[in-house]
């Protein structure tokens, strides 16, 4: 039997704010993920959501604890070192899509690694034309971010997380601002990409349906990990 391989792993992990009042947001967090795991992380507003996925994202220290990377120590890195690791090893969905309105759909698509290999090269341009056929966009990849439906925007967003083929993707209520019908369509998409690839994905959502399509759910409460459950999807 093959060992497991974690994607993921947050060691104790503590965030407080403040100087002279300290609040803690997160109070001893520990989680691991692996390869191809599709995870539903859940909790009431002010549990630690937000933060726990801007420290896991590299976004944000943690006071203490550690948190692994595709078996990278992120602890010390300074900040071009989180810059490199985060451009290699994530993908990232909002539930606002931040595509740049005056950019067509693979223009969208490419920045993140045009902005950091500061050109457009053919194996770019080519990945991003696949990666939005595979979304079902091959047909409007030209077409600007202010011309697309708020779910063919997100899918746009799906197709820039996952164009480099980040080994975890971190998806922030992904579905809170689409219908239901365009809901189903862009987390199917991404438990596909997620099962195809084998691509890590800790999604936060308040959707049950989503949640219930997910391998497991972990719940936050008051900054701690108070349930871990596995789930079979429906």
């Amino acid at each position: 039997m093959a060992e497991r391989e974690d994607v993921l792993v947050v060691d104790g992990v503590v965030k407080e704010y403040g100087d002279v009042m300290r609040t803690r947001a997160l109070d001893g967090v520990d989680l691991v993920l692996g390869r191809g795991e599709l995870a539903a992380l859940m909790g009431p507003s002010g549990s630690g959501k937000s933060t726990l996925l801007n420290i896991i994202g590299l976004l944000d220290r943690p006071t203490s604890g550690r948190v692994f990377l595709a078996g990278t120590d992120t602890t010390g890195l300074g900040e071009r070192e989180l810059t490199a690791t985060r451009a290699r090893t994530l993908g990232f969905v909002f539930q606002f899509h931040h595509l740049l309105p005056s950019f067509t759909a693979l223009e969208n698509v490419m920045l993140p690694a045009w902005g950091e290999r500061g050109r457009v090269d053919r194996e770019l341009r080519a990945a991003a034309e696949s990666i939005l056929e595979a979304v079902g966009l091959a047909d409007r990849m030209h077409y600007r971010a202010t011309n697309l439906s708020g779910g063919q925007q997100q899918r746009v967003a799906i197709a820039r997380a996952l164009v480099r083929r980040p080994a975890l993707v971190l998806a922030d209520e992904p579905t809170g601002n689409l219908d239901l019908a365009s809901s189903a369509e862009v987390f199917e998409l991404m438990r596909r990409f997620n099962r195809e690839l084998g691509t890590t994905v800790l999604v936060v959502t308040h959707d049950p349906r989503i949640a219930a399509g997910c391998d497991r759910v972990i719940e936050l409460e008051d900054g701690r990990v108070v349930a871990d459950r596995s789930v079979t999807p429906a």
